[in-house]
């Protein structure tokens, strides 16, 4: 018997299988391209099992210290990529620019993963699934950073990763995906074209395909971030967590990963979860109300974050909905502010997509929303050298000058 089961987010449906599952075979058969897939399938495991498992006390920390096997759906560590995914720091700083805060700010820094995004936190479980079950060949759309992940870890895992591009994505993405020895597949279209093009060949060749909101394992690697972050905190809860959003599958790990502890009887109460989006690319934040979903057209300069039609929607919207989440919505100029700002207070650079989070952090420090004394996190998914030409507006360089001491006393 297997020590997890699936269930549908839309329609409640349960399967238990060991082999490889996507969609909930009811909800898929009603989809269509133009609205957000139904059927995505949540991973649960016997709670009730692990919590007698382990003396209540050490529960959090055993768990821990067998790498979260017990909650996760493979057998063993050993089948993980040698590269350290995961185990980032969390940073605390209570001072930007130049004033104390009156509240606990914590960055979580997913750049120090190994190909310098979150994405890697999927791409690790899915190729471990992937070796226990002889599987050689993973498929994936990507705008670039799950597609850089996937080729870097597979190269690890010694395993073949065909990655469909839309022709946008950034050259810094393609080259590394280049680089770590994947098939590269550019698709003249969307991220939605190039994913509909990867479930096809998936359907059409038998190769497992990786893609978010579809692999329902992807939810479970993000998760592993929320048990890191109540690590961090030495075992306590934060109060806020600002997470920038897209297609919505991050949240949804975010929202999975706490959950997990709520079942576990390790933590009492969801935090505050903050989506962050751009108002360029809303799909989420603009229809948490609406009855039926509308597509806003997508143009942010945070392209990790341009989606048309998210593809974890119904999930995000409903954890969003159960635990009182918060929907919020940023311009694309407060994120490239947001990038500059955290940059010179903390050293850290991300790429827009992943500063959204700050940015709204920022926001809600300007309206006065994070009570005094909150522990705030706030999720750094992606490294500023993923996407260097959008930060070049923010750039003032110099002009050269000559080898002179007196020309360098005219500067300062």
């Amino acid at each position: 018997m297997s020590k997890y089961f699936y269930q549908c987010n839309d329609c409640g449906a349960k399967y238990q299988s060991n082999e490889v599952t996507y969609l909930c075979p009811k909800c898929e058969k009603h989809n269509t391209p133009t609205m957000p897939p139904k059927g995505v399938l949540k991973t649960h495991y016997n709670y009730e099992e692990i919590k007698a498992k382990y003396p209540k006390v050490e529960l959090f920390k055993q768990l821990e210290k067998k790498a979260w096997i017990d909650v996760l759906p493979i057998k063993s560590v050993e089948s993980f990529p040698k590269l350290k995914v995961g185990n980032n720091p969390m940073y605390h700083f209570d001072t930007i620019e130049g004033k104390k805060l009156t509240f606990e700010l914590y960055f979580k820094d997913d750049s120090q993963n190994p190909t310098y995004s979150f994405k890697d936190r999927a791409s690790v479980l899915v190729s471990a699934f992937a070796k226990e079950n002889n599987i050689e060949t993973i498929v994936a759309a990507s705008t670039g950073n799950a597609g850089s992940s996937l080729a870097g870890l597979c190269a690890a895992n010694n395993q073949k990763a065909i990655i469909f591009v839309p022709k946008a994505a950034p050259l810094a993405k393609l080259t590394q995906i280049i680089m770590y020895g994947a098939k590269i597949v550019p698709v003249d279209g969307t991220y939605d074209n190039a994913f509909d093009l990867s479930v096809e060949a998936t359907k059409q060749f038998g190769w497992y395909n990786r893609n978010t909101a579809f692999n329902p394992f992807t939810i479970e690697g993000k998760k592993t971030v929320s048990f890191e972050i109540f690590s961090n905190l030495k075992e306590k809860s934060p109060d806020f967590v600002f997470v920038p959003v897209g297609d919505g599958v991050i949240i949804s790990g975010v929202y999975k990963g706490f959950e997990d502890l709520l079942n576990l009887g390790i933590i009492e109460k969801m935090p505050t979860i903050v989506c962050v989006q751009s108002d360029k690319s809303k799909n989420i934040v603009a229809n948490l109300e609406n009855e039926d979903f509308v597509s806003y057209p997508s143009s942010t300069i945070a392209d990790s974050i341009s989606v048309d039609i998210p593809r974890n929607f119904y999930m995000a919207k409903k954890f969003i909905k159960d635990f009182a989440g918060h929907g919020l919505l940023v311009t694309d100029e407060e994120i490239m502010q947001a990038s500059k700002i955290l940059s010179r207070n903390t050293g850290l650079f991300s790429e827009p997509a992943a500063t959204t989070s700050f940015a709204g952090v920022l926001k809600y420090m300007r309206e006065n929303k994070i009570p005094k004394g909150a522990k705030v996190v706030t999720m750094l998914t992606g490294s500023g050298l993923k996407d260097l030409k959008s930060v070049q507006p923010l750039l003032d360089m110099p002009a050269p000058i000559k080898p002179d001491v007196n020309e360098l006393k005219r500067i300062f």
